[in-house]
């Protein structure tokens, strides 16, 4: 075979081979999403149908290079959903205690009565302040160094209806990371299942040459 012959062979042998990885697209080796959009793995049961839907045949090389990358995907994923369950775990009890306080005062106020508290003056060093509870009014950190004023009630229906957010949120990234991690146990279960798949054939095939 002539220089020019090669070369020809190898650029068909390299389209083919695109071709097929070009086909092996995250629709190909997902079925549906959850909720929030994150796609549920395709368990192979059937290694050799599914290798042979595509045109030309899936090698297991691309069918393990293809379930590899979701598998970094989904792990990528993991540690983000990781991370925002950590700040709603936070997050959450410090609505609460914020809730608790308003409510507090708001009982003080309907009272008639002050509130005797401490405040941090410096490390370790606090001082005693009484706080007048009559003109309702409290003021709440939103973020990005901006501090409001609200009456205790317009407070806690601020507080109530983030507490509901953050909740539902939560709820959301907790569901999320289980189904995530189902997703990353699917992956494994078909890397490992296609190896094993392709050392069979291998084997077979060395059986029937000699």
């Amino acid at each position: 075979m002539s220089s020019s012959e090669n070369k020809e062979a190898a650029a068909t042998s390299s389209t083919k081979d695109d071709e097929a990885i070009a086909n092996i697209s995250m629709e190909s080796i997902t079925e549906g999403t959850n909720d929030r959009g994150i796609p549920a793995t395709k368990f192979l049961d059937d290694i050799d149908m599914f290798a042979n839907s595509f045109n030309p045949p899936a090698s297991s090389e691309l069918l393990i290079g293809a379930y590899s990358d979701l598998y970094s995907k989904f792990k990528a994923y993991e540690q983000q959903l990781e991370q925002k369950k950590g700040t709603y775990q936070e997050k959450l009890p410090e609505i609460e205690k914020s809730i608790t306080l308003v409510q507090h005062l708001k009982t003080k106020k309907d009272n008639d009565e002050k509130v005797v508290t401490r405040y941090n003056l410096a490390d370790t060093i606090y001082s005693k302040a009484e706080v007048d509870c009559s003109q309702g009014i409290v003021n709440l950190w939103l973020g990005a160094n901006v501090m409001l004023e609200y009456t205790y009630d317009e407070a806690l229906e601020l507080l109530k209806g983030k507490q509901e957010v953050a909740k539902k949120d939560f709820k959301d990234v907790v569901e999320d990371l289980t189904f995530t991690r189902n997703q990353i146990i699917t992956s494994e279960v078909n890397i490992s299942r296609i190896y094993n798949w392709d050392v069979r054939k291998k084997r077979e095939a060395q059986r029937e040459s000699s």
